[in-house]
């Protein structure tokens, strides 16, 4: 398994009518208009649509459209002024751009760079141009790695080969403090105040903080100048955040805005909290970033947002399809004639015109189509579907088409999307019997996010047997707060009395496995006792457990010492910075721990928990791909030895790039094809889920399990005590400030307003059966045989690398 070679990259775009069209703008750029030739879409489509975009195939193309237009444009302009972004979304971007500019003089380089309309015979010099960095966190030291100022250091100064000089960049260090004085001296905590510009200091220390706060304000205003002073940014290259935020100019951001120090709202925090090792971390902080006019500023800037992944669909249909609107950050480049989206089709899959566009040029409707633009119609007209007429239908551009491709009226359409609907209603009232199951999670809680009630209801079944694989120990999200509270919690434990039998009885032997489990009955005891006390002692059991296992501590003043060693790094660390290996893995067994914990609660031993840590999950910023040896062969293996019946994957659509939970559904795939060849299971049975990250349209899914009132108290009630390290939403989603299980029912809860919508509430409540009557939220889930699933993976691998 292997990300796209850029050597083997060099195919010539194929020309494509639908890149033409009616009232279409003049496309100067060359790259852009052989892109358009090969896209399945027009570059813009009025009036709906008030922002052009091009459409490219997959990730990596987006990377490698983006990298190929800035190339052109600094050919045209080589001391242009530019800014580009941080984060993953450009990953592809700078690796492309630094593969052609180390092979310029290749002739395979110079064969593709001709193609695209490019000069090849001049290697553009990068030393002219002019890079301004786009926003910043503040009060952040820009020697942490997790800072922007590091990153734009790494991969653009440093990996395009910049000039330094020629660079403006945001270093907090160099902006009003005293020679010696550090920004933690002035800021404590990172926490700025800001009423400290119009109102009276209380203390010296808030008279520092008041000169600092004004010299970093003036600075802004000087910042801006500069810009400006030199016509402006050029080239303006960003991603769009889950608000729509473009920098950090969040929603209600001023079109006029200039650089600025500023607070950012709670979903751009959220965001951000992974990078910065937690919510509770960048809640703290404020951002220094400029503003929208300091892009719009210059008329003739060529402003480009990319953006990947469905995840992105809503946000990118909002900025491209709205009026000028100050709750759309992105509305205001509309000024700008050469401001334009990048996307790939997950990210494009929201715009009206061009997924018409789509349905339009296909043959034949699918059945799914169908469905959705049938359960679309009755959701946005609040009318079960048996209620729909042909009028509603033909109020709707989808349903109008429905109606002209199918020939059949409303009602015949909806009786049958009703039946289906029922359908997959039924399948998820079923439980099977005398099966294995094989529970996969990217992360340890993906499974309990994504269908805890459907596990639940097949474990009671003794017949079945169920088996949970972790690929990931998750040790990114785990905060070195939560890290501290372990290590205290052990330093008790080390000075009582039942510690010192235990280590009589050997207790803490790494291969005693029943030992194992009792760490765990431990802990379920002390939660049904109510026993906080009790529940310490079963996480102190497993925590000095793993310090014996990781750092070979087997006496007690052993242990005090390794527990110094953990808490002198806590207390230096700075929240968001990559850990040691061992650190990394100590985190780690705290969440696998935890998922233990968790199947506890219904009867499973450890042994029936699988911890992998494959080794892609490195926590790097751009992590490698997986290999056959040390990711997929391990899955085999588990295969082979427990012979399941039934494999559950986390199955989510394009993703803005090969994030963790793409790369294990490949190596599922891969894995699942592996062990199918040996074995001649043709009859294994897939699983697809998804949690709180993505969704499935109820038209993509082939179950639908009923959940009730009394299976969120349990889900909440076991999440809560399992989950520790998550259970205050230190990394949060930023659809929901709270922890993941409340966001899990929201999600559950609204797709079953949506069914009740379609089937009207009186399906429900005169129901035959309990459970449907009992019935506030749904679980979707996706049932596919091998042959399904190898293909809906090959899709998803050639949209992510662009590969198959």
């Amino acid at each position: 398994m292997h990300l796209l070679s850029m050597e083997g990259s060099h195919n010539k775009p194929a020309k494509h009518s639908a890149g033409q069209g009616p009232s279409q703008p003049s496309i100067t750029s060359k790259v852009e208009r052989l892109a358009l030739e090969q896209s399945a879409f027009r570059f813009i489509y009025r009036p709906t649509e008030k922002i052009g975009a091009i459409v490219v195939d997959n990730f990596p193309m987006l990377g490698k459209l983006t990298a190929l237009r800035f190339l052109e444009w600094v050919q045209a302009n080589p001391e242009g002024v530019i800014a580009l972004p941080t984060g993953k979304t450009p990953e592809y971007f700078i690796k492309y751009t630094r593969y052609v500019l180390r092979t310029w003089s290749r002739p395979s380089t110079q064969k593709e760079l001709a193609t695209w309309g490019l000069d090849h015979r001049h290697r553009p010099d990068m030393r002219g141009l002019r890079f301004v960095q786009i926003d910043e966190f503040y009060p952040i030291d820009p020697n942490q790695t997790n800072s922007f100022y590091y990153y734009v250091r790494r991969f653009y100064i440093n990996g395009l080969g910049l000039d330094p000089r020629k660079a403006m960049l945001i270093d907090g260090r160099k902006i009003g403090l005293r020679r010696g004085e550090r920004l933690a001296d002035v800021w404590p905590n990172q926490q700025v105040d800001l009423s400290l510009r119009y109102r009276q200091p209380r203390s010296y220390l808030e008279q520092r903080q008041q000169a600092v706060l004004q010299a970093v304000d003036a600075w802004c205003m000087e910042y801006e100048d500069r810009i400006r002073a030199m016509g402006g940014i050029g080239f303006f290259l960003g991603g769009i955040g889950p608000d729509g935020h473009i920098g950090f100019n969040i929603p209600g951001s001023d079109h006029h805005s200039t650089t600025r120090l500023c607070q950012v709202n709670y979903p751009t925090q959220a965001a951000a909290a992974a990078d910065l090792g937690g919510i509770e971390t960048v809640r703290r902080c404020l951002v220094i970033t400029i503003g929208l006019e300091t892009i719009t500023y210059n008329p003739d800037c060529v402003a480009i947002i990319m953006a990947a992944g469905a995840a992105k669909a809503k946000v990118v249909a909002t900025a491209i399809q709205s009026a000028v609107d100050k709750r759309v950050p992105a509305s205001a480049l509309q000024k700008l004639p050469n401001a334009r989206f990048y996307l790939t089709g997950g990210a494009a899959s929201g715009l009206m015109e061009r997924r018409l566009a789509h349905l339009k040029a296909q043959k034949a409707l699918e059945q799914a189509q169908i469905e959705k633009a049938l359960i679309d119609i009755s959701t946005s007209a609040r009318k079960p579907l048996l209620a729909l007429t042909n009028q509603d239908l033909r109020s709707d551009h989808f349903g109008r088409l429905v109606l002209d491709r199918t020939g059949l009226p409303a009602k015949a359409l909806a009786q049958k999307v009703h039946r289906s609907i029922v359908a997959k209603i039924d399948r998820g009232m079923q439980v099977s019997e005398d099966k294995c199951f094989l529970h996969t999670e990217p992360h340890p809680d993906d499974i309990m996010l994504g269908y805890f009630g459907y596990v639940v209801r097949h474990i009671r079944r003794p017949g079945n047997r169920h088996y949970f694989m972790t690929a990931t120990s998750g040790f990114t999200s785990v905060t070195n707060r939560f890290l501290g509270w372990h290590v205290q919690n052990a330093r008790r434990f080390l000075t009582t009395d039942t510690f010192s039998q235990l280590m009589q009885e050997g207790y803490f032997r790494p291969d005693d496995a029943m030992a194992r489990n009792r760490d765990v009955w431990q802990y379920l005891d002390g939660i049904a006792a109510a026993n906080e006390e009790m529940k310490a002692e079963g996480c102190a059991r497993r925590f000095i457990r793993n310090l014996i296992q990781l750092y070979g501590s087997k006496d007690r003043p052993a242990m005090a010492r390794c527990l110094d060693q953990l808490d002198r790094y806590i207390q230096t660390a700075y929240p968001g910075k990559k850990d040691p290996k061992p650190i990394q893995q100590l985190k780690g067994m705290c969440r696998e721990w935890e998922a233990e914990c968790l199947w506890g609660y219904h009867g499973w031993k450890p042994g029936n928990v699988f911890h992998l840590r494959l080794h892609f999950y490195t926590g790097d910023v751009f992590t490698k791909a997986p290999t056959w040896g040390q990711d997929v062969l391990p899955i085999v293996r588990l295969m082979e030895r427990i012979r399941p019946d039934v494999v559950t994957v986390a199955f989510d659509p394009e993703a803005s790039g090969p994030d963790t939970h793409y790369k294990v559904l490949q190596v599922m795939a891969e894995a699942i094809r592996t062990y199918q060849a040996q074995t001649g299971r043709y009859d294994l049975r897939i699983w697809g889920y998804r949690n709180v990250w993505y969704r499935f349209d109820p038209s993509e899914a082939d179950i639908m399990v009923p959940v009730s009132l009394n299976m969120f108290s349990v889900v909440r009630d076991a999440f809560t005590n399992a989950f520790l390290s998550q259970k205050d939403a230190f990394f949060p989603s930023p659809d929901y400030e709270g922890p993941f299980s409340d966001l899990a029912q929201r999600i559950q809860v609204e797709q079953y307003q949506t069914i009740k919508c379609c089937l009207g509430r009186d399906w429900f409540y005169h129901h035959e059966s309990p459970l449907i009557r009992a019935t506030r939220g749904f679980v979707f889930l996706k049932e596919m045989d091998c042959d399904q699933f190898y293909r809906s993976c090959l899709r998803l691998r050639r949209a992510t690398e662009g590969v198959g």
